[in-house]
């Protein structure tokens, strides 16, 4: 859908963790290592503690964003090189650096100990894929939504069912006004994705950018409203589309209007509308702020 930005890229997974034999050790450990640390983790297929480590280490490894490779060694096959460096349980991960092992551990460290494994060796890491969802949002936030949109796609190739990347990339498309493409996105959820705050904040984004496709112009309820400030339907559809056109506070302003005239109109549906803007533009967003204020002031005063 867009094209990976060049200088927000992470480094792919197949750039960063291979398997090795005892025939490619010298190359893929030995003389990798000279350029930058190098991990082996060696493991067996009958090893639990090692299926249970492997994606931990592996998330790890790509985090890092290519300042450490992990190198995977099944001793089953391949024994030679984890008896020379006399490991005896698994797994085991050996740090390889300028040629030589300078460190390593046993057993299956929790993700916290790994990474901190890690920056013993280069210094603090940052995780890359963190980093550049911070940037989407940051550029979402500036109304940069074709950058952002870009940024979310760059981290969706490398980690399909990030959830903050794929509310992220909805949202971008939905300023940029496609929705189709927004909807699209949605699909790519995994069924048993946790319950997101973004993720729920851009469905509301988009259910008011398909909400404001089907009215008119705005021009057309502003007549309306001129001929009758007492039309709430008018009013309702006006604030429906000054928030497509992201004129947040008067479009909440029309909505409370409407709530202060008759609170209980089509049953209470201006309220319910203002709420749903709340979630699309997020809870500590100031517009959401203070137009939660002034509807707490019109609710129990």
């Amino acid at each position: 859908m867009f094209g990976q930005p060049s200088e927000t890229t992470a480094p792919s997974a197949n750039a960063l963790i291979k398997d090795t034999t005892t025939a490619t050790f010298r190359d893929d450990v030995v003389a990798e290592s000279t350029r930058q640390p190098v991990l082996v983790d060696f493991w067996a297929p009958w090893c639990e503690p090692c299926k249970q480590m492997t994606p931990v280490i592996e998330k790890t490894v790509l985090a890092a964003g290519g300042k450490v490779k992990l190198v995977k060694m099944n001793i089953e096959d391949h024994p030679q090189i984890a008896g020379q460096l006399g490991i005896k349980s698994i797994p085991a991960v050996v740090a390889f650096q300028n040629g030589r092992p300078v460190d390593g551990f046993v057993g299956a460290l929790p993700e916290s100990e790994i990474k901190g494994f890690i920056e013993r060796l280069v210094g603090p890491v940052e995780n890359e894929v963190d980093v550049l969802l911070a940037q989407g949002e940051s550029a979402l936030d500036e109304n940069r939504a074709e950058e952002a949109a870009e940024i979310f796609s760059a981290v969706l190739q490398t980690e399909p069912a990030n959830v903050g990347a794929i509310a992220g990339l909805a949202r971008a498309l939905v300023a940029l006004g496609q929705l189709d493409d927004a909807k699209a996105v949605f699909e790519s959820l995994p069924v048993d994705a946790p319950v997101d705050a973004k993720v729920q904040a851009a469905r509301a984004a988009l259910d008011l950018a398909l909400q404001a496709a089907s009215l008119g112009d705005v021009g057309e309820f502003e007549r309306a409203l001129a001929a009758n400030a007492e039309d709430h339907q008018a009013r309702f559809d006006y604030a429906v589309a000054l928030n497509a056109r992201g004129e947040r506070q008067p479009a909440a302003d029309a909505l409370l209007y409407i709530i202060k005239k008759k609170k209980d109109w089509e049953d209470g549906k201006a309220r319910q509308q203002l709420l749903q803007f709340f979630e699309a533009w997020g809870p500590i967003d100031q517009d959401t702020i203070d137009a939660r204020r002034k509807l707490s002031t019109l609710l129990f005063s």
